[in-house]
Formats: structure tokens, sequence, C-alpha cells
């Protein structure tokens, strides 16, 4: 799925117009990009959180010359989904969201 196909879904279950929500969208991604690159923590209840993590140096391997290089430490982005996300995508999105306990 592409941000379009999302512009798309979205303008379709609001009633917004398509450049409406392409603004709404580019607004919200905005936003996110922001916090992230300020190492703010971003969460969406009942969706995830977004947070920035900082990777350790490591060594690797050049796969062409097989030499080891020493890589530095970076921040990456990570999301991690709620509980409830994880229910829906292990259901096939076909619950109401609530996980049944004699499902198990």
């Amino acid at each position: 799925m592409t941000k379009a196909d999302i512009i798309d879904q979205v303008a379709a279950g609001t009633g917004l117009t398509k450049i409406e929500t392409e603004a709404v969208i580019n607004g919200f991604i905005t936003v996110v990009k922001g916090a992230l690159r300020n190492h703010e923590r971003i969460e969406i209840r009942g969706f995830g959180s977004f947070k920035v993590q900082e990777r350790a140096p490591r060594t690797a391997r050049n796969p062409r010359t097989n030499e080891e290089v020493l890589v530095d430490s970076c921040f990456v982005p990570v999301f991690k989904p709620s509980q409830h996300l994880r229910n829906e995508v292990m259901d096939g999105g076909n619950s109401t969201g609530t996980a049944d306990k004699n499902d198990t």
C-alpha cells in the first residue's frame, strides 16, 4: 500500500477531498518526523508507539572484500504496535478488536 492508496481510502471514508486528506496526512508525517528528530516518543492509543533508539557500535563485514568495518552507533526510529493492533492483525481484522478469551 502506498501513500496515495492511504490518501484514497481515508478520503473515501471521511468525505474529505483527496487534496484535504493529503494535507492532513502530510501534516501528520511532518509532526512525527519532527518529534522523532527531537527524540520524543509518540503514542497513538490502539495503534502503537514510535520512538528513537540508539544502536550500539558494532563490527560489520564488507561482503566483497571480507574486510571488517567498524559501524558507529546511530539513532534509528522504532515502531512498537499496541496489543490491540497485534490482536487485529492476528485475527485477520475479522473481529471487533477485542480478543475473545475462549479463542486460545
